[in-house]
């Protein structure tokens, strides 16, 4: 059977992994070499997740130079470029939707995270312009569009406990309908590694990078 024509960029946005750039706020728990280290193994995790979607090309978004041998098999990188968080994702997203119909942008926080999710965005677009995947921290894990507005993202608060909900209020102000899926944690500060350990030793996340990288910085 031949493989399915891309119908979406899948779009992962995520900093190289070197130390005291990345997981910063894990450091006082990890390390810098540490948090580093949990920061590798949650991009393997989300690229593996991503790279099984039949529907979606894989795009990693980076805001530097992306280190080779990283990731298994070749790996479409495409620059954030400058400005704030709003800014980088409205111009990785208008890219995509110049090559694709959906356009999925996707953290590299909340490692577990199962198809499931994926595929729920994805049928969410049949009814809506764009659907949210809600962070239990008041913003999201994942955003996928049939269209974007230019300049959607100016002015929003992020990494905020508004975010999301300015975010769907921009969005539809501008004319979209929006819908939400599941929600899901990120792994940003210490006190998420404890949830985290415990959700993947009950089996009920699955993200086995992570969950070695975790064994290893436990010793």
């Amino acid at each position: 059977m031949a493989p399915m024509t891309p119908e979406a960029a899948l779009c992962v946005f995520a900093k190289p992994p070197r130390a005291g750039e990345a997981k910063t706020r894990l450091a006082p728990a990890l390390g810098a070499e540490g948090a580093a280290r949990l920061a590798r193994a949650f991009i393997q995790d989300t690229w593996a997740l991503v790279t099984q979607v039949p529907w979606a090309a894989p795009v990693l978004a980076s805001p530097g130079p992306w280190p080779e041998g990283l990731l298994p098999g070749p790996v479409e990188v495409w620059p954030q470029g400058d400005g704030d968080l709003g800014a980088r994702m409205e111009r990785v997203l208008l890219r995509a939707l110049e090559r694709y119909p959906v356009a999925i942008a996707l953290g590299a926080d909340s490692p577990g995270l199962s198809p499931e999710h994926l595929e729920a965005a994805w049928a969410g677009l049949a009814h809506a312009d764009a659907v949210f995947g809600p962070s239990e921290d008041g913003g999201f894990y994942l955003l996928a569009l049939r269209r974007l507005p230019v300049g959607a993202f100016v002015h929003l608060p992020w990494s905020q406990a508004e975010t999301l909900a300015r975010t769907e209020e921009r969005l539809v102000s501008l004319g979209l309908t929006v819908a939400r899926v599941a929600p899901f944690f990120d792994v940003d500060v210490p006190e998420d590694l404890s949830r985290l350990e415990s959700e993947l030793a009950s089996g009920r996340l699955r993200a086995p990078a992570t969950e070695a990288a975790l064994r290893e910085l436990r010793r």
